[in-house]
């Protein structure tokens, strides 16, 4: 009887898991229909051009008519997105191996679950900051064209640090778990090879967390894709140019989104919007496609030890 009740209550646990499964594809399927449908407008009117162009204008004159791409929102997103990575990323991933493997046990539940607040970012990044990197790499070959041009504190480089900022403790949580079930053997192993402690750590640790430190670095991602009112207040807001500056006032798809949702007062413009969400989460989808197959490519099989 015991036997039978176990198998029932798995069963249908199994049939709820099954159906939860299918609840969440069902409402991302709908909510990507609902997307396409209110966006056939500015679709079918700008086609392609809507991801390629980059003028965005709703206000018609005699001059420049009706026009709006989204290229401008698209090169935000992935800069300030991809600047938000590469500065957590180390950052997380070294925070990781050191809570684990070096700090004292006493130091390692505090420093875990640090908060991440920002109220004077803007204000240090025009005072010290942006000066600071203008005078330095500014006056780098190559390295000029990305830090250059009078600046206010509120740019690109500024809306990635925040987003580096609130990724950061989700990658750290994650990968130190993660690096905390590296099988006890496996290192003592090493150890008992001779292995230094960086070596123990780069050639049994890493191999073995590589696919969690992905997964989080992807949890992260998504976080900084879809972010929005931080971004807004710090990214300016002010310009749709693209330009190789990182001091450039600027848009994210989100922040775009935010500013403008109530200003469309015409079914076009509403249609563009509501585009722009759709590239949102079509973008988001993609980089999650992406990472999805970087854990697979990278994934080490169990039992094998690099």
């Amino acid at each position: 009887m015991t036997h039978n009740v176990s198998t029932n209550g798995d069963r249908w646990f199994t049939h709820f898991t099954h159906f939860g499964a299918l609840t969440v594809i069902g409402l991302l399927t709908a909510i990507i229909i609902l997307l396409t449908w209110y966006s056939l407008g500015a679709l079918e009117t700008f086609g392609f051009q809507f991801l390629t162009g980059s003028k965005w204008n709703p206000v018609p004159t005699p001059v420049n008519p009706v026009t709006f791409g989204a290229l401008p929102y698209i090169y935000g997103t992935v800069i300030t997105s991809v600047i938000g990575v590469a500065i957590a990323l180390p950052l997380a991933l070294g925070s990781a191996i050191f809570l684990t493997h070096f700090a004292p046990r006493r130091l390692v539940t505090p420093v875990s679950f640090g908060m991440w607040g920002l109220f004077v970012l803007v204000p240090f990044m025009r005072s010290t900051v942006d000066p600071f990197l203008i005078n330095t790499l500014g006056r780098l070959p190559i390295l000029n064209e990305i830090f250059k041009g009078p600046t206010f504190g509120q740019h690109l480089l500024s809306a990635g640090i925040i987003l580096a900022m609130m990724i950061l403790p989700t990658i750290l949580s994650i990968s130190r778990e993660v690096i905390a079930q590296v099988p006890r053997l496996q290192k003592e192993a090493m150890s008992s090879l001779g292995a230094t402690k960086w070596e123990v750590i780069r050639y049994a640790v890493l191999p073995f967390a590589r696919s969690g430190i992905i997964g989080a670095t992807l949890l992260g991602l998504a976080r900084a894709i879809g972010e929005t009112m931080a971004v807004t207040m710090v990214i300016g807001n002010s310009t749709a140019k693209i330009t190789g500056s990182l001091f450039t006032p600027g848009y994210t798809i989100a922040s775009a989104i935010a500013n403008q949702f109530t200003e469309a007062d015409t079914e076009l413009y509403f249609s563009a919007i509501i585009a722009l969400a759709l590239v949102l989460l079509l973008v988001g989808s993609l980089f999650n496609v992406l990472s999805r197959l970087m854990i697979r490519l990278t994934k080490v099989p169990p039992g094998v030890q690099l």
